[in-house]
């Protein structure tokens, strides 16, 4: 319904703030991901949105970038999943941080954040490993604040190439030997692709 907000910003105190529109006030919630990045009070900022209503309530959630949005809607398509832990989520990972995690299957990761234990972190991997390259807007790498290990460098690199999550992983696997660096791992399993 509202999809996006342009005004001065004039509350914010996590997790909420209130931008005003031509004399509205519109009351938001927003992850943490967005506050970091907020202009000072007084300023102009400009919001993407989304707008859910329940049986009891009605509520607005605001984010700077369209890739947070559609990954607070993403998250919340998984059974058992709703608005509070979608914003835990971006509030706890960067969007490129939680579709690498999702990819990597990386469950103990998933729970370090707050409201996901490991049957929601594995629903998670599941339901979102298909998109996970989606939620970011492309084939993610691993971040380049986090040493990745080999298999998982090779992995994400074979998706990058257009192959599917399960079956870059699967080929990855079965190339790998101890001590093979990613790009020993990544030679291999396109050979043997080809063969």
């Amino acid at each position: 319904m509202i999809g996006r907000l342009k005004g001065i910003l004039i509350h914010k105190a996590p997790p909420w703030l209130v931008v005003d529109v031509h004399g509205v006030g519109y009351e938001l919630e927003a992850p943490m991901s967005t506050f970091y990045d907020l202009p000072d009070v007084g300023r102009e900022v400009f919001l993407f949105t989304h707008h859910a209503q329940k049986e009891d309530s009605v509520s607005l959630y605001g984010f700077l970038r369209e890739a947070e949005r559609r990954l607070f809607r993403d998250v919340q398509k998984v059974s058992g999943i709703g608005a509070k832990i979608a914003l835990a989520v971006l509030s706890g990972a960067s969007v490129e941080e939680f579709a690498r995690l999702v990819q990597t299957s990386d469950v103990t990761a998933l729970t370090r954040i707050p409201g996901i234990g490991k049957k929601t972190a594995e629903r998670m991997v599941v339901e979102l490993r298909d998109r996970a390259a989606d939620l970011a807007g492309g084939p993610v790498a691993a971040s380049a604040g986090m040493p990745g290990d080999p298999l998982s460098e090779a992995i994400t690199a074979l998706q990058a190439l257009g192959y599917k999550p399960a079956e870059a992983e699967r080929m990855a696997k079965k190339a790998a030997a101890d001590g093979d660096a990613a790009e020993t791992i990544i030679r291999k399993a396109l050979q043997s692709a080809l063969r």
